[in-house]
């Protein structure tokens, strides 16, 4: 279906009511999830949404309106109350921002696929969860299996009042699983890949890298012998952290205090505010010389990876951290001004109904020059971390904690016995700068997250934080016991 005429009258009806710019983006949202659980089919679902969202900028304040209706009428009514929000938001700024894109662009992007996952027989993709599930019960102890596997396609096509005309097709999948263990006063859980599974831009080829199969005894065997492994010790060690778990801690140590709405405290009411005040860019030692972490909105395989964000920004990378330096944030067209930068092209909306904010994106630390079994060598003492359980940080993201599903313990370069409940805390930039040693390119997975929240009301973010396994020295361990 051509979208232009629809268009054409959203931004002239904008217009009319005294709008200075507009966009509007149509989008049709496909989201299917099957999991089995405990030898039976638990969900089974494919919806549909589709709809539109317009932007209105007046002196300097966006309004934003949604709605499904397609008719003329429809169109008009939310073109208006967008210009009639922005206007609202006008009378009362203390300042206003906003300003058109600086940048026309008519271009099409399509997630490259080597399959198509609808190609794939239904009864294909539910007997592989249901295979890979039943592996995991590798004794009566696993007391709850389950294996999911989740396929977003996303349709979409942007036009502004600056000429833009920009269309994009989006495809993303994931898959993992999760063994449960009871024993006698336990509870221990192993899920694989990472914590929540394995998450990409791509197609059914991304559901064979995660190796369910392959991994399921395994990942069972490791539940269970969590319920008699020995408690993780607590003192200051060194430790080792699976590419997961380093996604997970750049997420959250890392992206959400590098958006820069949170720096200039538009986030401080719901999702808190950031350590890093502006004054501090190209002066903050934020992690050790190895530390360089680079958004890059054009990977392939990142979750985030798209032509364009919904500001009509063309993809990009660019700097967060510089070998330990902050020289960086994610930005918008509006916050990049105000540092006299350009957009990173990271805006997102959740779909169609949502505003478009600021988000992380695919946020990714460069691997190193170490084979990961060489991070183990000159650990004396201390611990291999994998698979986050839990994890607590302030509102500022400099104070934070966090538990893992399974260590192991580290004695004179070796690898050794399971350890259960292992956690660790610190505090961010003192713990980057304890990184001596980062995996390199062989371990480096693009590892996405599907589910990270941000916005009031809140909405739900595909991000990704690309890593390899890194080393850390002289880590608080085994505060909070349990995760």
């Amino acid at each position: 279906m051509s979208f232009d005429a629809l268009a054409q009258r959203a931004l002239d009806t904008a217009a009319k009511r005294g709008g200075q710019y507009a966009d509007i983006r149509f989008e049709v949202d496909r989201t299917e999830r099957i999991e089995a659980r405990n030898g039976v089919v638990a969900t089974l679902s494919d919806t549909t949404s589709r709809g539109y969202g317009i932007r209105a900028l007046v002196d300097g304040a966006w309004g934003f309106a949604a709605g499904s209706d397609l008719s003329d009428a429809g169109i008009d009514r939310t073109a208006a109350r967008a210009v009639e929000i922005a206007k609202a938001g006008a009378a009362i700024a203390r300042s206003r921002l906003g300003e058109p894109p600086r940048r026309a662009y008519n271009d099409t992007f399509v997630t490259p696929i080597k399959r198509d996952p609808h190609d794939v027989p239904l009864g294909e993709r539910v007997l592989l969860l249901l295979d890979a599930e039943k592996a995991l019960h590798v004794s009566p102890q696993i007391r709850v299996g389950r294996a999911w596997m989740d396929l977003w396609t996303i349709d979409k096509v942007f036009y502004s009042s600056i000429g833009s005309k920009i269309e994009q097709s989006v495809r993303q999948t994931g898959s993992g699983m999760e063994a449960l263990a009871v024993g006698e006063g336990d509870v221990q859980s192993r899920t694989f890949p990472g914590d929540i599974g394995l998450y990409k831009t791509g197609g059914w080829e991304i559901i064979e890298q995660a190796h369910l199969l392959d991994n399921a005894q395994r990942i069972g065997e490791e539940a269970v012998a969590l319920l008699t492994a020995p408690q993780s010790p607590s003192g200051t060690l060194d430790i080792i952290l699976g590419g997961s778990q380093v996604s997970l801690q750049i997420h959250e140590s890392c992206g959400h205090p590098a958006e820069l709405d949170r720096v200039m405290g538009w986030e401080a009411n719901f999702s808190g505010v950031s350590f890093l005040e502006i004054d501090q860019l190209g002066k903050l030692k934020y992690g050790s010389d190895l530390v360089t972490i680079v958004i890059d909105n054009t990977l392939p395989e990142g979750l985030a990876t798209l032509g364009y964000d919904d500001e009509g920004t063309k993809s990009t990378v660019s700097d967060i951290i510089r070998n330990g330096l902050l020289v960086g944030y994610e930005m918008s067209n509006d916050t990049a001004r105000t540092i006299g930068r350009e957009s990173n092209a990271c805006v997102r909306a959740q779909s169609w109904e949502f505003v478009p904010m600021i988000r992380m994106c695919n946020l990714n630390l460069l691997p190193g020059n170490t084979p990961f079994e060489n991070l183990f060598d000159d650990v004396k003492d201390g611990i291999y971390m994998e698979s986050n359980r839990s994890w607590s940080i302030d509102d500022h993201r400099l104070n934070f904690q966090f538990g893992c599903e399974i260590g192991w313990e580290i004695k004179n370069g070796k690898r050794g016995r399971i350890l259960k409940n292992p956690t660790y805390a610190g505090i961010t930039p003192k713990f980057w700068n304890s990184c001596d040693a980062i995996a390199d390119e062989r371990s480096w997975v693009a590892w996405g997250t599907p589910n990270c929240g941000k916005g009031e009301p809140m909405q739900t973010g595909h991000t990704a934080q690309c890593a390899a396994p890194a080393r850390f020295r002289g880590v608080q361990v085994g505060v909070g016991y349990g995760g």
